[in-house]
């Protein structure tokens, strides 16, 4: 029954509780479509006064990209992008119609006097169209806002408190507010904080019940977003979550769709909900307590879509952990399904850890947090904020967008370290790591860690093997480590637990590396290791290059067998290295799936002794016949660009007839070259690969590139011409 009444008394809210139609038709009045300056991000209404105006597509569902609300006696619009209120974002579509229609939906019918924040090509458009708008400028520029009725600025984010207070009385006093932010982009160049605690726009907006969120949109029109079709009700919190709970109470049965919806919506939200809302989070909070119990996702107890108020009571959990200090967390119940319990009768132990700060990013502690312990963490005091962090856990992809969680979707956690003790936990446990800024000129510290559980962690060249196959190897955590100078693998314990010599699979991954390094023409030094971490469940694909680069657990047992790696290869490893190997210089659309297979390819040739193709769509027969299919089709290079392995072939042609030594001579001079002369746009890319690959193997390719059908100019097939026309003995085939 109390689910019931908190459906029916969020439904009997007045009608203007999601947008009137007159609201939304005043602000979309002769609009189409807006644009789309970059990847904008997303907003989300949750409150009685606040509404979606505009959406775009969100992995299977949608999210607002324009929404508003009303706070007191004022007005809020705001948008998913800082880039739509200059350049060709506030230019294209019907952008600039949106803008003037938002202006005069802030004023409430008065005339417009606006007030704008460092946006001089928004004051130009206000001009053009005959509005009053000035530059507020000037630390004092709070104490202007009385000389305006609208205020427009994209710099909320970095608002001071006190800008919130002024800005925030000035909404409720009458005043309208347009603003635009890309919070996605906030939260990347901002690490460590959060949209709920420390983004100054939101610290406004969520009052009116509406926020900023995190998330990446996808367009709905030609240049940008649709915004005259139909609003879902769902883009709505509030709505969202009557629609969940009308389902668990039998009283509604929204489509697979609808639910779907609805969870990314609440869950989206909630995530960036402050701890002090009074319009949302009561009513989250008690839908927490009552599926707490059966919220706890694991490899074998998936939690999907259709089960929405569970993930929403996960997704609580998580951003309580969030801000919890270490001494309040507790271990989650999901932690010991992955990434494992620690056994109970492990001790537990205090190490010292010599971090060589010339290195950035993660350094390996050989330590392992239990589920739920504090850890402690000691610095000497000269490095002390210095931009030093521990970070417990390896698992760093995010799983928020997933329609299945088959572990929490975010089960790290990071303190950065400021005081000479700090103390430390993660409600799942992992291994421990002290995370370096780049740039850090500290040299060597000594970093304490007590409170830890060993594991096992072997380091080639340092590591005893003897001691290994006694000891290290047997330590009781339940994820290891195995590290070369230019690559580390995160791998479940059980992994190794048979390995008797890791030297051999490790000196196989080094030599993986170096000829990356090679191929790339880069030094074998690296700025820092490589990373491969395998996970129960990734953000996206079977794995995925980055750092670190993330694979299933299926995956695991292969990276640490030499034998097969060298017998049968790891295609999907290489071609992740190959992906953090690649350079957009030499890589135009339609190859950003093939580039990179050049690394597998020479990882293979180089590293291998293969007992067949190493890949199924290289072999021999396969290539020949897709080959012969596409030339018979008349060589359309969108079918090139469609078929990676396709257009890898035309790479291969070009390894066989010239050497492999050709592709670090022409990557060189991609990496020396100055920023002027780089290529910008793909046609340039196609030119200058066509040009430079001639002149260093002394052939004119044109003809080559023409046959493939890959286009490029005639100015630059001019420029080889002065070579010998090259082509593979027996290309193109003859038609058949």
């Amino acid at each position: 029954m109390r689910c019931m009444a908190i459906v029916l008394g969020s439904l009997s809210l007045p009608l203007r509780a999601w947008g009137t139609p007159e609201d939304i038709a005043a602000l979309v009045d002769g609009v189409r479509e807006i644009s789309a300056p970059g990847v904008p991000g997303a907003l989300c209404p949750f409150g009685p006064e606040a509404f979606a105006v505009v959406a775009g597509r969100s992995g299977g569902g949608q999210l607002a990209v324009v929404a508003a609300a009303r706070l007191g006696r004022g007005r809020i619009v705001a948008l998913g992008h800082n880039g739509y209120f200059g350049g060709e974002g506030l230019r294209a579509a019907d952008t600039p119609r949106f803008m003037v229609n938002a202006v005069r939906w802030l004023a409430q019918g008065d005339e417009p006097r606006v007030g704008v924040l460092d946006l001089d090509d928004f004051r130009a458009l206000m001009a053009e169209q005959g509005l009053a708008a000035e530059a507020v400028q000037g630390a004092d520029w709070p104490q202007l806002l009385p000389r305006f009725n609208v205020l427009v600025t994209t710099a909320a984010p970095g608002f001071t408190p006190e800008e919130v207070a002024a800005v925030s009385a000035f909404i409720r006093a009458g005043g309208g507010f347009l603003s635009g932010d890309t919070p996605w982009g906030w939260l990347q160049l901002n690490p460590g904080k959060t949209l709920s605690a420390d983004h100054g726009g939101n610290a406004i907006l969520a009052p009116a019940g509406l926020l900023w969120v995190d998330g990446m949109l996808d367009r709905t029109s030609e240049q940008g977003f649709a915004s005259d079709a139909p609003l879902p009700e769902l883009l709505h919190a509030g709505r969202a979550l009557d629609a969940i709970e009308a389902q668990a109470a039998g009283t509604r049965q929204p489509s697979k769709e609808d639910l779907a919806q609805a969870s990314l919506v609440i869950t989206t939200t909630a995530l960036a909900l402050p701890a002090t809302d009074t319009l949302l989070l009561p009513r989250l909070e008690e839908v927490q307590q009552q599926h707490a119990a059966t919220a706890v996702p694991g490899p074998d107890q998936p939690l999907g879509a259709d089960k929405p108020l569970e993930r929403l009571a996960v997704t609580l959990q998580l951003q309580t952990l969030r801000n919890a200090p270490a001494d309040a967390v507790i271990a989650h119940p999901s932690g010991s399904l992955f990434p494992g319990a620690v056994p109970a009768d492990t001790p537990r132990v205090a190490r010292t850890v010599l971090v060589n700060t010339a290195v950035p990013a993660w350094h390996s502690t050989g330590l392992y947090a239990a589920p739920g312990e504090r850890i402690e963490v000691r610095l000497p005091a000269d490095a002390v904020g210095q931009g030093l962090a521990v970070q417990i856990g390896c698992h760093t992809d995010g799983l928020w967008h997933l329609d299945t969680w088959r572990r929490c979707p975010e089960i790290v956690r990071r303190y950065t370290l400021t005081e000479a003790a700090t103390p430390a936990a993660n409600a799942f446990g992992g291994l421990i790591y002290v995370d370096v800024p780049s740039g850090c000129r500290l040299g060597p510290v000594a970093v304490g860690i007590a409170g830890a559980v060993q594991a096992p962690y072997f380091v080639l060249g340092r590591t005893d093997p003897v001691q290994w196959r006694q000891e290290v190897r047997g330590r009781p955590a339940p994820w290891a480590e195995m590290e070369t100078p230019n690559v580390i693998l995160s791998v479940p314990s059980s992994t190794i637990r048979e390995l008797d010599d890791p030297v051999p699979l490790m000196e196989f991954w080094t030599h993986v590396l170096d000829s990356c390094a090679e191929l790339a023409a880069q030094p074998e030094q690296r700025e820092r290791p490589e990373r491969i971490v395998a996970d129960v469940q990734i953000s996206a694909g079977y794995m995925h290059s980055g750092y670190p680069i993330m694979t299933y657990l299926d995956v695991a047992p292969l990276a640490m067998d030499v034998e097969r790696l060298v017998t049968q290869g790891s295609w999907g490893h290489f071609h992740e290295l190959g992906h953090n190997h690649q350079s957009g210089d030499w890589t135009f659309e339609g190859t950003g799936e093939v580039t990179e297979n050049l690394f597998s390819l020479y990882i293979l040739d180089r590293c291998c002794h293969l007992n067949g193709p190493g890949h199924p769509a290289i072999a021999p027969e396969d290539r020949a016949k897709r080959t012969a299919d596409y030339l018979a089709a008349g060589a359309p290079f969108a079918k090139w660009q469609a078929d990676p392995f396709l257009a890898l072939y035309m790479y291969m042609q070009l390894q066989e007839a010239f050497g492999w030594q050709a592709y670090p001579a022409v990557f060189a001079e991609y990496r020396d070259l100055p920023a002027a002369e780089r290529p910008q746009t793909d046609d340039q890319k196609r030119d200058q690969w066509l040009v430079r690959f001639s002149r260093t193997v002394g052939r004119n390719l044109g003809p080559f590139f023409q046959a493939w059908g890959v286009p490029t100019s005639d100015q630059a097939r001019a420029e080889v011409a002065d070579l010998p026309v090259w082509m593979p003995e027996g290309f193109p085939p003859p038609a058949q």
